[in-house]
This record gives C-alpha cells, sequence and structure tokens, in this order.
C-alpha cells in the first residue's frame, strides 16, 4: 500500500538551506518520518545570500529524487522565506525537538561538500 499525505494529519517539519541535501539530512529525514509518518520539507529562500548557490528548483529536485524511491508522498517540499528564528507562545500544540544522529553524521558538511564541488569544477 502506498501512503497518501494528509495536510490533517500530524506533520514534522525539516527547515534548512540543504545546499545540498546530503548524507546527513537523509538520515535526519529518515528519523524525523518516524515520529508522524510524513514530513514538511522546507526550502529557505537563500540562493546567492552568502555561500549558498543553489536555487530552490534545484534543491528541490535534489530532495526529490534521493527521498521518492523510498518516501514518495511522506514529504512535500516548499519554499520559506529565509527564516532564522523560530518564535512561540505558551501552549501552541507542537513540539520543537531536536534529533541526535551519530557522530559520523553530525560531521557531514555541506561547505565541505560545496568546497569539494567547487575543486572539481562542479560549483562555481
Amino acid at each position: 500500500m502506498t501512503y497518501q499525505w494528509d495536510n490533517r494529519k500530524p506533520t514534522a517539519q525539516m527547515l534548512g538551506r540543504w545546499q545540498p541535501f546530503h548524507d546527513g539530512h537523509y538520515a535526519l529525514f529518515k528519523e524525523i518520518v518516524k515520529i508522524t509518518g510524513q514530513v514538511c520539507i522546507q526550502i529557505r529562500d537563500v540562493q546567492g545570500v552568502d555561500d549558498n548557490p543553489f536555487d530552490f528548483e534545484t534543491v528541490k529536485k535534489n530532495i526529490e529524487d534521493r527521498l521518492n524511491p523510498e518516501f514518495k508522498e511522506q514529504f512535500k517540499v516548499m519554499l520559506v522565506p529565509n527564516i532564522t528564528n523560530i518564535s512561540y507562545g505558551r501552549g501552541v500544540g507542537y513540539k520543537i525537538e531536536e534529533v541526535v544522529l551519530s557522530e559520523e553524521i553530525q560531521k557531514i558538511s555541506a561547505t565541505k561538500i560545496r568546497a569539494k564541488m567547487r575543486e572539481d569544477g562542479k560549483l562555481e
């Protein structure tokens, strides 16, 4: 049976730049999707700000290409403003929680990936 997205079901959120979406992000997604069964992946609108070379469509395609084989319909991808602060009042009805991954996964760095891509001529 294939999963059917439902906007009214509890949904986890992943907010980031995903410059690029890498193995650490994938490992994080795999843990987060276990929480609610579906995840809203939000891409901050940061192309051209600091070292964020990838545009929304490229980032979205990278995420979809990586996740669709195993998690089709269990995630949605959307562009959001350059959110830098998440603030809340009391009793808001959701949690903000950290998912702690292995040290090996936490060492994965998009900054280092971009540097290697530049070194290999795959990114300006």
